[in-house]
């Protein structure tokens, strides 16, 4: 029976080496992919502080435009403030122009008989002279 104990132990430490050898294994190839892991990491890493730095900068460049287009867009304004306000201007002076030729029509029309009264007159005048003079 004894034989049977030593059997069963050098079974079990067989086992138990073959079991060391898988687990060796399997740590050796975990290590490795973790050491493949940390590499990719670090070149991730690296690519991102490119594509942060390059962020930083497209968004100082999108500020500094988005200031000029509002300085831009402000003088803009002004000049079409101005261009209004001359708009109004001749608006009034069209209205002046308007109203004064409306009085000129208006007076023209109360005096009709009376200018018409003085051309007649006017001829008769220039008759009468030319008669005078021959």
């Amino acid at each position: 029976m004894e034989i049977l104990l030593y059997i069963a132990a050098i079974i079990a430490a067989v086992a138990f080496a073959v079991l060391v050898g898988y687990l060796a294994g399997t740590l050796k190839a975990t290590q490795r992919t973790l050491n493949n892991v940390a590499s990719t990491l670090e070149g991730f890493e690296k690519q991102m502080e490119g594509i942060t730095m390059e962020t930083t900068a497209l968004l100082n460049k999108t500020n500094r435009l988005t200031e000029d287009i509002m300085e831009k867009s402000q003088k803009l304004n002004n000049l079409v403030e101005g261009i209004q306000g001359i708009g109004d201007s001749v608006k009034q002076f069209n209205g002046s122009l308007q109203k004064v030729s409306n009085e000129i029509v208006v007076e023209s029309e109360k005096n009709k008989e009376s200018a018409a009264q003085a051309v007649k007159w006017g001829q008769a005048i220039m008759e009468l002279w030319k008669k005078y003079k021959r």
